[in-house]
Parts: structure tokens; C-alpha cells; sequence
């Protein structure tokens, strides 16, 4: 089962919100549901907030909906009655919440697999009764006792984004009034740990485009990416017709406007005229640009022999052609709120990762002087 949150368009400057719910056991699998609610088409200072409240809310609404309709669906109570409250599973509601994610497969991928450890820790704590000993004792457990599949340690950032989605769990619990108290305000997380991103240099780059690769599309979306910054999660579903020029009184651009699937913010991304030399002649506006990629072990596999027989030594997947067009930019001169604000980052501290890169290969530079 699933629920979104779908905006309407516009009328009289005003944006309509509605849950879209789609339940494949249900006798009419897909159902509609108006929300008393608005947002500003073209917010001004004072209006932004307002839409961020108001988005706020509907999810709100969207995550209570989606546990009592699961709950329904297991023949359980009602999640408003206080005697279910208090007898409610911390491993069955972090499920619920977790099955709101699916549609992100990536993130719930995580979801799923913290789930796995809740469950081997302990399956049989009331969510009521996660107080601040427990919280604390389930991260000496992840740090100390966790392991992967392959008998590992868990890394340093793969504690932090697990304990954070529990954090966010019983967030979203006090937030529906399901715990009278948040053990997160007296349990600090772990700390992210520095991550390499590797990337190309502009000369490597030029290397790759030279070479062939054995699954050419593949080549294709990686080289677009590296030059617009598109992560594959919105690349991968990048119509013709989301390609537009824009006309103004000192030049014409191309461009798109698109939902990040990872953040579902809405974006506005210039597009560089060699980006759009890559694609080659246009087909029907409805029809995928990249049709038949698709992601899988074996075109990960590829894409490093393509990269090797460029003659390039690095472990290189798809994801480090945004890694390629962040360092890039800030190479060549661009600013890094312009640039925060191309890659989509919410924060510019996420952003600023990038620059230290730039950093070290200055320092790198500076070094490799000879000596006069």
C-alpha cells in the first residue's frame, strides 16, 4: 500500500493538496482524498514558510492515514484508542513507517535493513516503553554486535544513517502523539565519518568520452551526468519532453524543471548545450531519453571496464558522475551557493564537501611545484 501526497494545479494563485492511496488488495485499488489544505503557487519570504508548514502537515496526515490503514488491514485496533498505543510493538510500528518508504527503493532499502537488526536486537519491546536505557543500548548493540552479511563490522556511516532513521521513527511517533516523551532529546547519534567521492578530472573525463563502451547508452548517461549533475534516480526517468529552452533578452538556455526523487523538492536545472550535443537527435516528448538502461550488477561491471580501458585507475560508479560535475564546477570557477543550488542540496554544508576536495588538489598543485 502507498500514499502521496499529490498537489493539483493551481486556481486563483492557489495550489490544491490531496492523498492519492493505492492499496492492490482493496476492491478499488486506487482512491482519492481531498485535503483541507493549500499552498501558494508563487510564494513570497512570508509564504514560503507558510507552504513548509503547510507540507508539514499533510505528511502528517499521509503517515497517520498509511498506519491505520495497515493496521486495518492486520485486523488491528485504532491507532487513536490509547489501550492500542500502549500495547503496539516498537519493531510493528517502525514497519508501518518503514512501508511508507517503499516507493523509494533506495531509502528503504536502509529502512529495510535496520529493520532486520531491530528484530534480532529485540522484537519484542512496546514502542511506549523505548525510553532513553533502551536507545542507548541499542546503539552499544549496532556498534558493538552488529554485523553485515559478510561478518562485518558496521562502518561509521552506516551507523549514522541507521540510527537516524530509528531517530526519525520515534521522531514521527511524538509528532502523532504516540509517546508522551522523545528518548531522542537525551540520546546523541553517531557522528558521520568523512567519505571519500571519488570523481574524474576534466582530462580523465575527455579520456572516457574517447573511448568506447560495450553498452553505449550507459556511456551516454553517465557523460550527461557528469555534465548537469543528474543523479540516476532522475535521470533514469528524464523524458524528451522535459527538455526546454528558455528564451531572454541576453541568451536562450536549455533546461529542466523536475522533482528530485530523493528530496521531492522541485528543481529548475540549466542544461550546458554540450549536455544536449550527447543525446543525439530528439524523439516523442512522452518517450524516455535513456530508454532500456536499467540498473544491475552487470552494467556497474561494465561501466568500470569502460572506465579502465580509458586507461583510468579508480573505482568509478555511477554516482561519481556527480561527484565529477561538483568538483568540476568548483574547479573552474563556480561560485558554491550557485553550485549548492545546482546539485539541489538543502544544506550548503553538504555542498561544502566538494570544496574540500577542490582544496586538497590546490594544496596537491602547490606541492608539485619544481623546484626554481
Amino acid at each position: 500500500m502507498t500514499i502521496k501526497v499529490r498537489e493539483r494545479k493551481p486556481k486563483n494563485g492557489k495550489i490544491k493538496l490531496y492523498l492519492d492511496i493505492y492499496n492492490p488488495n482493496a476492491v478499488k485499488k486506487r482512491t482519492s482524498k481531498k485535503l483541507d489544505l493549500e499552498l501558494y503557487e508563487k510564494p513570497n519570504s512570508s509564504q514560503r514558510k507558510i507552504n513548509r508548514e503547510v507540507k508539514e502537515a499533510a505528511d502528517q496526515i499521509r503517515a497517520k492515514l498509511s498506519l491505520k490503514l495497515a493496521r486495518e488491514e492486520k485486523g488491528l485496533g485504532d491507532l487513536n484508542d490509547n489501550r492500542v498505543n500502549s500495547t503496539i510493538l516498537f519493531v510493528d510500528y517502525f514497519e508501518s513507517v518503514m512501508n511508507e518508504r517503499f516507493e523509494t527503493k533506495n531509502n528503504y532499502g536502509v529502512w529495510s535493513s535496520i529493520f532486520k537488526h531491530l528484530k534480532d536486537y529485540d522484537d519484542k519491546v512496546r514502542l511506549v516503553d523505548v525510553d532513553k536505557i533502551w536507545l542507548e543500548s541499542f546503539k552499544d548493540y549496532l556498534k558493538n554486535s552488529a554485523r553485515t552479511r559478510s561478518n562485518q563490522a558496521l562502518s561509521q556511516n552506516t551507523l549514522h544513517s541507521y540510527f537516524n532513521k530509528v531517530r526519525a521513527c520515534l521522531n514521527q511517533a511524538f509528532r502523532e502523539q504516540r509517546i508522551k516523551n522523545n528518548p531522542n532529546h537525551s540520546v546523541s547519534g553517531f557522528k558521520e565519518g568523512e567519505t571519500q567521492r571519488e570523481y574524474l578530472t576534466f582530462e580523465e573525463l575527455q579520456k572516457v568520452k574517447k573511448t568506447d563502451c560495450e553498452i553505449p547508452i550507459l556511456k551516454k548517461a553517465f557523460l550527461f551526468s557528469s555534465l548537469t549533475g543528474l543523479r540516476w534516480s532522475d535521470l533514469i526517468d528524464l523524458k524528451w519532453g522535459d527538455l526546454k529552452i528558455a528564451d531572454n533578452e541576453v541568451e536562450s538556455y536549455w533546461y529542466i524543471r523536475f522533482q528530485q526523487k530523493k528530496t521531492k523538492s522541485y528543481e529548475t536545472l540549466p542544461i550546458a548545450e554540450q549536455a544536449i550535443d550527447l543525446l543525439g537527435d530528439s524523439l516523442e516528448a512522452n518517450e524516455k531519453i535513456f530508454k532500456g538502461l536499467k540498473y544491475s550488477a552487470w552494467n556497474n561491471l561494465k561501466l568500470q571496464q569502460w572506465i579502465m580501458k580509458a586507461g583510468i585507475a579508480k573505482t568509478i560508479t555511477f554516482h561519481c558522475a556527480r561527484h565529477t560535475y561538483a568538483t568540476l564546477q568548483l574547479t573552474y570557477g563556480t561560485d558554491i551557493y550557485v553550485l549548492s543550488k545546482l546539485l539541489g542540496h538543502k544544506e550548503l554544508r553538504t555542498t561544502q564537501v566538494y570544496a574540500k576536495i577542490v582544496d586538497q588538489k590546490k594544496i596537491e598543485a602547490i606541492k608539485n611545484l619544481p623546484i626554481i
